[in-house]
């Protein structure tokens, strides 16, 4: 498997794709969780979502525990597929790979996309108001994903299961919780906020600092659901990308 077959598994970058939409995982995800994204999307939208060490074909890699490094390996791995326009969506913890990721893109000196989707994700900087996670006993993060919804209970109770997942979501967690935010220029790209209207920790007013990331005026767009919204919502949120891009498209040809 080459370097970029690692982190877009299943699926090499198209030569005949019009655009790719690289896809970044929630804590504890992996690309499976945008599988159904490649059937929805319409002709000329490649769907790529990435895969993180340690889960999928890449169960047994080292784990990364920061973002930095974590997104720099990425940036690097993925420019042969930046090679055509792209788009970046990222969910909950992808969300923050997707924002950092793009501004690793242009601290590169590469491609950057076209739009940047964000998704049940407080804006960067946002102070943290809950313990950290990492380091917690394993019963307080089960009751965390139970909150947060999204993860069967036949997973949260089988032990075995468990076992296997949780070095993941630890690791997953230290890349959210040792993140430092650092002031740059605000991106010359547009950026959609996406989110459930119920997420129990996502409010809606923690959305708005999103607007300062951009020069392009913030657009939000609400969907009924909780914090994993997205899995119900995923024909609505494919069409609205594809949408957004296909208007932008008309746009520039003016």
């Amino acid at each position: 498997m080459t370097g970029i077959g690692r982190w877009l598994p299943g699926q090499e970058p198209s030569p005949y794709a019009g655009r790719r939409l690289i896809c970044l995982p929630y804590a504890g995800g992996a690309a499976a969780a945008y599988q159904i994204w490649r059937w929805l999307a319409p002709d000329g939208l490649q769907v790529c979502p990435v895969e993180l060490p340690g889960r999928g074909a890449r169960f047994g890699e080292d784990l990364f525990q920061r973002l930095t490094p974590l997104v720099e390996t990425l940036a690097d791995a993925i420019a042969p597929a930046l090679d055509r326009p792209f788009a970046i969506f990222g969910h909950s913890m992808g969300a923050l790979l997707a924002f950092e990721l793009t501004r690793t893109l242009r601290k590169f000196g590469l491609p950057e996309p076209e739009h940047l989707f964000v998704s049940g994700a407080v804006a960067p900087g946002t102070p943290r108001r809950e313990r950290p996670l990492h380091d917690a006993p394993d019963n307080e993060i089960r009751r965390k994903l139970r909150t947060l919804g999204g993860t069967p209970e036949e997973l949260l109770g089988n032990d075995e299961l468990m076992e296997l997942m949780l070095p993941v979501l630890r690791a997953d967690f230290a890349v959210l919780e040792t993140y430092e935010y650092r002031e740059q220029a605000p991106l010359a790209v547009p950026i959609t906020v996406l989110a459930g209207r119920s997420d129990p920790v996502v409010p809606v007013s923690a959305l708005r600092g999103w607007r300062d990331q951009s020069t392009v005026p913030l657009r939000l767009r609400l969907f009924p659901g909780g914090h994993f919204y997205l899995h119900d919502a995923a024909a609505d949120i494919v069409r609205l990308i594809s949408d957004t891009l296909r208007h932008a498209r008309q746009v520039e040809r003016k």
